[in-house]
């Protein structure tokens, strides 16, 4: 099947030069391809600083990798023609974390909706595109005569988010990249948000890519997850192999520091007091530093992917009796890709 983006060991250094001190690898040799088909939805988890929203600039062509390569349907974004890159802007949406601060004040909430319409052309009349508008809004669970004509400080921040979502919708996109959508919404409003991004899913065709730091709502949402630390893949795979039962040390001690309803049950004490970060190997696995199980091997060389089953793959020395996968065909063990969507059933 075709690569809708394909991403090649990309790495993104911030700062100076390669001896300056400020110099900060906030992604390193990640490799992910996107199909065009069958649509999925993929989460990319990790803790503050593991390289999530460098990865959402990247896919969406709004950072250059310093080294490596990101491709729309085989060519370089870097190298793009105009109509080429016409295209990329409308397969390629994304959803902001913020509802707030991607709305111009001065503009009634419309504006966000007319604006895609006319600049790529959508419709044929002024009524056309109301008519697009009202079946987005509708298609997200908003009532147009209560939305449209109003100011973006006039609306809730659920309300907002769900403009963004329908705005996205209007686009008919192959791919929504989703940086956060719901951290900043109330706890009542987050299972409308991630069902909107389900139902696109699953009605309209659109793979999402589901960037957050919350495991709870990306287990919710997602089939596919990629657990990030420090820039690199710690763990991936289908979503209920790595949430039920993690293989990579510091994927059992983030799902171990989630809260459960339990007054009796204690907290994973080694996953609280590891939740301060450390630096790890320079030349080896980046978690030794906090790694309970750490061995000299993993401060002198970075762990392969191992393949420790038929949908996961673990970047840890512990299953290095499993056979190592290359970084870019990390997504063939995803789900969704012709093999069984439910892999515990």
């Amino acid at each position: 099947m075709s690569a809708l983006l394909e991403v090649k060991h990309i790495t993104k250094v911030f700062g100076g030069g390669l001896f300056s001190r400020n110099r900060t690898v906030a992604l390193q040799d990640f490799s992910l391809t996107i199909a065009s088909e069958p649509p999925t939805i993929t989460a990319v988890v990790g803790e503050s600083g593991s390289g999530k929203t460098t990865l959402a600039r990247m896919l969406l062509g709004l950072e250059t990798p310093t080294e490596g390569q990101v491709l729309y349907q085989g060519k370089d974004l870097q190298g793009l023609s105009t109509a080429e890159w016409h295209s990329f802007r409308r397969d390629v949406q994304v959803v902001f974390q913020d509802p707030f601060e991607v709305y111009n004040p001065f503009y009634k909430i419309d504006h966000v909706l007319t604006t895609p319409i006319a600049k790529f052309g959508l419709a044929k009349s002024q009524q056309e595109g109301r008519a697009l508008i009202e079946e987005a809004l509708q298609s997200v669970g908003l009532r147009p005569e209560n939305t449209l004509g109003r100011r973006p400080h006039q609306l809730s921040g659920g309300q907002r988010q769900r403009i963004m979502v329908a705005r996205a919708l209007l686009m008919r996109p192959r791919l929504i990249v989703a940086d956060e959508p719901v951290s900043m919404i109330d706890a009542s409003l987050r299972a409308t948000i991630l069902g909107n991004l389900r139902q696109l899913n699953e009605e309209f065709g659109i793979s999402v890519i589901y960037i957050t730091h919350d495991l709870t709502t990306a287990y919710q949402i997602s089939e596919n997850i990629i657990v990030m630390y420090s820039g690199s893949v710690a763990e991936a795979g289908a979503i209920d192999l790595v949430v039920k039962q993690p293989q990579h040390p510091y994927t059992q001690l983030l799902i171990g520091s989630v809260p459960q309803p339990d007054p009796d049950r204690r907290w994973n004490t080694e996953a609280t007091a590891a939740s301060t970060s450390a630096a790890g190997a320079s030349d080896g696995c980046k978690f030794f530093a906090r790694c309970p199980h750490a061995m000299s091997k993993c401060a002198e060389s970075t762990p392969p992917l191992f393949q420790t089953d038929p949908h996961r793959l673990a970047a840890c020395y512990l299953h290095e009796e499993s056979p190592s996968l290359p970084a870019e065909e990390m997504a063939s063990v995803f789900v969704g890709r012709g093999a069984d969507a439910s892999p515990l059933a």
